[in-house]
């Protein structure tokens, strides 16, 4: 079986059993059975951490294809990769519905700010000059992202925060795809208020 396929697996399976909810156990009582108890709702920690562990996906898938060539307009290993077409290639595979454009994808899922402390691996970042997005990666962690680039002609891990040189489009935002939701999510067992 692929590579991809035993990833893709497992983040279904995490995705499945954090979300599967808790069979009711029925209680005796001075020997007489009770109705199953009403169920709480489940732990939110668990979601979160395959939330987390959708995020690690996305960049496992895009460090697979480091080294595919550079082609405009490509969106597959096979053929070659732009850079959304590696974003929307790897999104995908991990049935993530995104647009096919950088300028699209710059809109998809909630914005976040152009923060690297608030960065999480899977966050997609966008690239260009003053509002006109042309450039998209994918942030890996460690202030890096991985992106299909023109001038390498190959995607590449390179770092977020570069000097200003010809060529390179500045740093214009970043979206969060896979994790949209966590930071609304209760840190403890409670339920969602």
């Amino acid at each position: 079986m692929p590579r991809r396929s035993h990833v893709h697996l497992a983040v279904i399976a995490t995705l499945a059993a954090a979300l599967a909810v808790r069979p009711a156990t029925l209680r005796a009582q001075e020997g007489v059975r009770t109705t199953p108890p009403v169920e709480e709702p489940q732990s939110f920690t668990a979601f979160r951490l395959s939330a987390l562990a959708l995020g690690d996906s996305i960049v496992a898938l895009a460090r697979e294809q480091l080294g595919t060539r550079y082609v405009f307009g490509g969106a597959s290993p096979r053929r070659g990769f732009d850079c959304s077409g590696l974003v929307k290639y790897i999104a995908s595979v991990l049935h993530i519905d995104l647009p096919r454009t950088a300028r699209l994808q710059a809109r998809a899922g909630e914005a976040i700010a152009k923060d690297t402390a608030q960065l999480l691996p899977g966050d997609l970042v966008t690239f260009g000059r003053s509002s006109r997005i042309t450039h998209i990666g994918i942030y890996v962690g460690n202030g890096r992202f991985i992106h299909a680039s023109t001038k390498a002609g190959r995607v590449i891990e390179t770092a977020l925060i570069r000097r200003s040189a010809r060529g390179i489009k500045p740093w214009q935002g970043v979206r969060r795809i896979a994790l949209a939701d966590v930071d609304t999510l209760p840190t403890d067992d409670g339920p969602l208020r």
